[in-house]
């Protein structure tokens, strides 16, 4: 029997090991599990290339747990260890690495940072263990077993034993601290959260945890659209089906695999993030790859595999570096060629998704200029009666002639609400204008971003003013009403006890309405950002909304009203129709709106005794 000293100089190794190591101790098991299939990969290579002529029989990694001695039990079948294997890779490789690894950062107090090839996976066992057993028969031919043996002090035990079969027993001795990782169930759910896909059979019971050949390390030619529609069911078992999914599969600069799904987006409302699982050699490490992947392709679902994104030790957290930004970059440009392909190649698919997409669209040009420069040819934008979806390019053709204001910039009209906004948009169809949807949650940021970004463009809510001021073209309309009239007008409604309401007489059509209210579009913009959390903005959601009201001075109405002799009923109408107007842009509400109803009833019951 070998007895030794495990040769670092800090006798509290295994405290620090412990505290450092990793933040979540249940990532134990993943990093067993992957060490016995590294172990078991090996032996396959070493059989491919006639180094190891045996049987390979059945290669599977089993998990066992014993609760009433306390263990849990990982065992492969792979390469296996000799002696002088253990003294060397247990005893002298992974301390030295400790070594350092304290030196390097002793008295710092957090060890996220440190990097995870100082081959300490085996260590994360003392987290949970108060002792652990190696039992291990090497592959090479006339070999005999020997068994490991640590309490978590610097002191252990080495010597021959006897195994049946080749490959490494890991034997933890749970500490009280750790009991939950002998309950079944716990232990079930960390392996199908750490170990579902990985390449060698993982068995817990009589159970086989993993699927091993994942539909994202196969060829796309060789996968049917059943297959992906599978894999994305495997991944979200009560998710609706996927709109349409991208392949990765790169190996230069970079090593790259992975499908990434477009969820089907009901609502605006349902859009989830993290979705996105990191895996390294199909071995599971974290669902937060927002270093790896755009923020604006958050929203999509599926896998990424690279061996080539530089992890810590807990392999929980991405380190800068130019591989990652890489990988970012060319994940983006995959996303923008596959909707462009989509766009061309079956439009009327490409709209009917178009809910869906159209999030992903515009949060990407929004934050990523390159993603725009491309994003510019396959939006598309749904015309109010969502009869048709216009590009850029196409509501330019459409529209530049009636929508170019007196500057030269094409004024592209839009509407959030289309039921609410209906007097509005009848109102600017009628002059021939072309009026688009823009109702999802990230229109308004959308707006605001590609006025700065498209060149002569600008957007104008189809409410922000009267249908003949909407396109500014410094045109002037005459009012039917004689100058006193008009100045009659004025005066009553002079009275209007509402405050910020600016009041303009117009000549407008006859057809139109007798009072317009608009906010103007800087104003209520400023506002909708505050009220949805824009930052350093919350002073203006609290500021008194600004009112434009043009009075049309043609609408038949005003020269009833003015020939009426009675002047406290001439006031009580005008008040009727400011209200109403009001009431249109939701701008009527409290006791004002009482006073609105009350009047109401009082004119109706005042006319039927006239």
């Amino acid at each position: 029997m070998q007895k030794g000293a495990i040769r670092v100089q800090t006798e509290n190794i295994f405290p620090i090991i412990k505290k450092f190591l990793y933040s979540d101790h249940e990532i134990f098991i993943r990093e067993l599990v992957s060490n016995a299939v590294d172990a078991t990969q090996k032996l396959k290579t070493l059989a491919s290339v006639g180094e190891f002529k045996g049987e390979l029989g059945a290669l599977e990694i089993t998990v066992k747990l014993d609760k009433e001695k306390k263990t849990l039990t990982i065992s492969d079948r792979g390469v296996g260890m000799t002696a002088e294997e253990v003294d060397k890779y247990i005893n002298q490789v992974a301390f030295s690495g400790a070594e350092e690894f304290l030196t390097k950062y002793k008295g710092q107090g957090d060890g996220t940072n440190i990097i995870g090839h100082f081959g300490l996976g085996f260590y994360s066992s003392f987290m949970v263990s108060n002792e652990v057993e190696i039992i291990t028969k090497s592959h090479k031919e006339g070999v005999a077993a020997v068994r490991w043996e640590c309490d978590g002090s610097p002191e252990y035990t080495l010597e021959e034993t006897t195994k049946e079969d080749r490959g490494t027993d890991i034997v933890m001795h749970i500490n009280e601290e750790s009991e939950e990782f002998l309950d079944e169930h716990r232990i079930q759910t960390i392996l199908e959260k750490f170990c579902k896909f990985l390449p060698v059979p993982v068995k817990f019971g009589d159970k086989q945890i993993n699927n091993t050949s994942p539909a994202w390390t196969k060829k796309p030619s060789e996968l049917t659209t059943e297959d992906y529609q599978s894999f994305y069911k495997e991944l979200y078992p009560f998710s609706e089906p996927p709109l349409f999914w991208i392949h990765l599969n790169v190996d230069y600069p970079f090593s790259l695999t992975g499908i990434l799904y477009f969820p089907k987006i009901n609502k605006s409302y349902e859009i989830q993030k993290d979705k996105i699982s990191l895996y390294s050699n199909q071995v599971f490490v974290t669902d937060e790859v927002k270093d790896i992947v755009p923020e604006f392709l958050m929203l999509l679902h599926g896998v990424i595999d690279s061996p080539d994104i530089p992890l810590n030790v807990s392999r929980s957290y991405l380190q800068g570096d130019p591989n990652v930004k890489k990988i970012s970059a060319y994940i983006t440009r995959k996303v923008a060629d596959k909707l462009d392909e989509i766009f061309r190649n079956d439009r009327p698919g490409f709209e009917e998704k178009w809910e869906s997409i159209g999030l992903f669209a515009k949060y990407g040009m929004m934050t990523d200029d390159k993603f725009q420069e491309k994003g510019n040819k396959f939006l598309i934008m749904q015309d109010v009666d969502a009869s048709k979806y216009y590009t850029l390019e196409e509501y330019k053709q459409e529209a530049a002639a009636l929508q170019t204001n007196k500057d030269g910039n094409l004024v592209i009209l839009y509407g959030t609400n289309p039921i609410q906004q209906d007097s509005y948009i009848q109102a600017a169809k009628n002059k021939g204008y072309k009026i688009v949807k823009m109702d999802t949650l990230v229109d308004a940021a959308f707006i605001n971003t590609m006025e700065s970004k498209w060149e002569k463009v600008s957007f104008t809510r189809v409410d922000a003013d009267i249908a003949d001021n909407l396109i500014d073209q410094n045109e002037k309309a005459d009012s039917v009403l004689t100058q006193d009239q008009e100045t009659k007008l004025k005066e009553l409604f002079g009275h209007l006890p509402q405050l910020h309401v600016k009041v303009e007489l117009k000549g407008l059509s006859a057809e139109a309405q007798p009072v317009i209210v608009t906010r103007p579009e800087l104003m209520r913009r400023m506002k909708d950002m505050a009220a949805a959390g824009g930052s350093g903005m919350s002073w203006y959601a609290s500021m008194p909304d600004e009112i434009n009201m043009t009075v049309n001075a043609n609408h038949p109405i005003y020269l009833q009203i003015l020939n009426e002799g009675d002047e406290e009923r001439q006031q009580k109408k005008v008040r009727n129709l400011a209200d109403l107007a009001l009431l249109s842009q939701n701008l009527l509400t409290g006791a004002d709106l009482t006073a609105f109803v009350n009047r109401s009833v009082e004119l109706m019951e005042g006319e039927k005794r006239n």
